[in-house]
């Protein structure tokens, strides 16, 4: 009976030292963005309902949403938002094996950043 041959292969566990393709790093900004957004969802819930309970508790939400910190935060939500959206559009099509090829791949993975980036910046001066 022949023989296995396991080859050792390096383990890199510096994670400093790990240079990832632009579809790794489109991949974990979903995750991290989809977490985001879940972790944040009952929050928002909660300020959009008691922002609607008077006059009063609306004119001080529009109050402290007016500062830049908050400003900031917020433009970080709708950069999670279209992030996650336009990955998941990308995620949908890859599962569809649609762009599976390295370099096509390689291609709808800049443009998720190409989209993403621009729409975010958008949207914040219309919602912001």
């Amino acid at each position: 009976m022949a023989e296995l041959t396991i080859k050792k292969r390096p383990k890199n566990l510096d994670l400093a030292s790990i240079r990832l393709p632009l579809a790794g790093k489109v991949s974990i900004l979903h995750r991290v963005s989809g977490a985001g957004l879940f972790l944040c969802f009952p929050l928002m819930l909660w300020l959009f309902s008691a922002s609607l309970t008077s006059v009063e508790s609306f004119a001080t939400f529009k109050a402290v949403f007016a500062s830049l910190p908050v400003k900031v935060v917020l433009a970080g939500l709708i950069w999670a938002f279209i992030h996650h959206f336009c990955a998941g559009i990308r995620f949908l099509l890859l599962d569809l094996h649609i762009g599976i090829e390295k370099e096509a791949s390689r291609k709808s993975a800049a443009i998720v950043f190409a989209v993403s980036i621009p729409l975010t910046l958008i949207f914040w001066g219309i919602l912001l």
